[in-house]
C-alpha cells in the first residue's frame, strides 16, 4: 500500500507541496520523514501529490519546481527501496491542481527521467478529467503502479454511477495489472451497506 507525502497544511485548503517554488525545503524534509516512516510501517510506495498551482511564479518555474521535487523524491526514496508515484487530480474537486491528466503527467514522468517514478491512477479523476479509462491503463501498464477507485458522479461506491467496474475489473485481470486497487470512496448510505459491491463485481 501507500501513504502521501507531507502535504501542507489540509485545514487550510492545502493539497500537496510538490510544485511550490517557496517550499521546496519543507518537500525535502517531508521526504525524508517519509522514508522514516515507510521504514516503520513497511511501505513500499509514497505518494507526492503536486498541490494547487500557487500564484505568483510564472508557468515554467512552476514546472521546473515540479520535476526537480519529483526527480529529487524519486532518487532519495529508490536508495531506500520505495518507490514514488504522482497522482492526478480533477479540477472540479480540487480547482487548480496542477496535475490534472494522464498526457501531462507522462510527460513529466519523461522529463523528470527516473524509473523510480510512477503513476498513480485514481479512475473517479480521471473519468472526469478524460474518460477512456480501460485504454489510458491497458496503454500505461507498465507506469501505472497504483489505482484507486471510486464512482461518478457522488464519489460512491462501485455500482452507484456510471462507471462499468465489473468490466474494467475484468481488464485488470486480462491485462495483467499486479498492483493494488485502493478503494478511495464515500458510501452512499453506510460502509458496511455500500461494501456490498465487492460480491456483485467480483472483487473477493
Amino acid at each position: 500500500m501507500l501513504f502521501n507525502l507531507p502535504a501542507g497544511d489540509w485545514a487550510k485548503g492545502e493539497r500537496g507541496i510538490t510544485c511550490h517554488p517557496d517550499r521546496v525545503e519543507e518537500f525535502r524534509a517531508g521526504v525524508d520523514k517519509a522514508i522514516e516512516y515507510a521504514k516503520v510501517l513497511g511501505n513500499t510506495q509514497v505518494n507526492a501529490l503536486a498541490g494547487i498551482r500557487p500564484q505568483g511564479p510564472d508557468c515554467a518555474t512552476v514546472r521546473k519546481t515540479f520535476v526537480e521535487n519529483l526527480h529529487y523524491a524519486a532518487d532519495k526514496l529508490k536508495a531506500a527501496g520505495i518507490r514514488l508515484v504522482m497522482e492526478m487530480i480533477n479540477t472540479r474537486d480540487i480547482p487548480g491542481f496542477y496535475l490534472n491528466t494522464t498526457k501531462q503527467a507522462l510527460e513529466i514522468q519523461a522529463e523528470v527521467g527516473s524509473d523510480n517514478l510512477f503513476l498513480q491512477y485514481d479512475i473517479y479523476h480521471m473519468q472526469i478529467m478524460e474518460g477512456d479509462l480501460a485504454r489510458t491503463m491497458e496503454a500505461n501498464l507498465n507506469l501505472i503502479n497504483h489505482i484507486q477507485l471510486a464512482d461518478n458522479p457522488g464519489r460512491n461506491e462501485p455500482g452507484t454511477g456510471e462507471i462499468n467496474y465489473r468490466f474494467l475489473f475484468e481488464h485488470l485481470d486480462r491485462i495483467g495489472y499486479q498492483g493494488w486497487v485502493g478503494a478511495e470512496y464515500k458510501p452512499l448510505t453506510t460502509t458496511e451497506a455500500g461494501l456490498g459491491w465487492l460480491k456483485t463485481h467480483n472483487a473477493i
